[in-house]
């Protein structure tokens, strides 16, 4: 039984129970509603029918609730002239999502001006197999499946570049310098 996000579901039967992670519910009714219901409540209903005059009856239900795609993680990615770059973009949706990448108002497509897209599951990528300073800048993934669409903003950059108001070479430094701070504090206690 596959379900939107949007509605609501019954089981008819005598008694209900399920345990999808960890939550459960329980009817005496005939009927199991489940109002307003969450991509989390996807899993195994067990149904089961019991009277004083013979076993019990047990059916089971699986229930999948189809919700549209939200990006789970993008992340933004340095590298230099010459080397190989690859920018990542994770959704999550049900159905699975179908991806499409963009610079600017461009969409990319695999072997354009040396780039391959990639996308197995819940994972795109795109790599750039010989990084020169054009592809440098923002790129847009976009997840999309019969529920809706999502994106994200994602950076390709190149060293010394500023991102989130520190360059990479700042950070650097910053990281030495709390290393050599550390070895010192490490080294006059003891």
């Amino acid at each position: 039984m596959v379900l939107s996000l949007v509605h609501s579901f019954m089981i008819c039967c005598l008694s209900v129970s399920s345990f999808p992670e960890g939550q459960g519910f329980v009817s005496e009714d005939e009927y199991l509603e489940i109002s307003d219901i969450k991509r989390d409540q996807s899993g195994e209903y067990e149904c089961s029918a019991l009277n004083d005059v013979a076993a019990p009856d047990v059916r089971k239900v699986k229930i999948t609730v189809n919700y549209p795609p939200y990006i789970s993680k993008a992340k933004n990615t340095g590298a230099s002239v010459g080397q190989k770059g690859i920018l990542s973009c994770e959704a999550s949706a049900v159905p699975t999502a179908e991806f499409q990448w963009f610079k600017e108002d461009t969409r990319l497509a695999t072997g354009l001006d040396g780039v391959r897209i990639e996308s197995k599951g819940r994972i795109s990528t795109l790599t750039f197999f010989n990084v020169s300073e054009k592809d440098y800048g923002n790129y847009t993934c976009v997840a999309t499946n019969k529920l809706g669409n999502t994106n994200a903003s994602i950076t390709l950059y190149g060293p010394g570049a500023v991102i989130d108001g520190v360059n990479s070479a700042s950070r650097a430094l910053a990281c030495l310098w709390l290393s050599g701070t550390l070895f010192a504090h490490f080294f006059i206690k003891f």
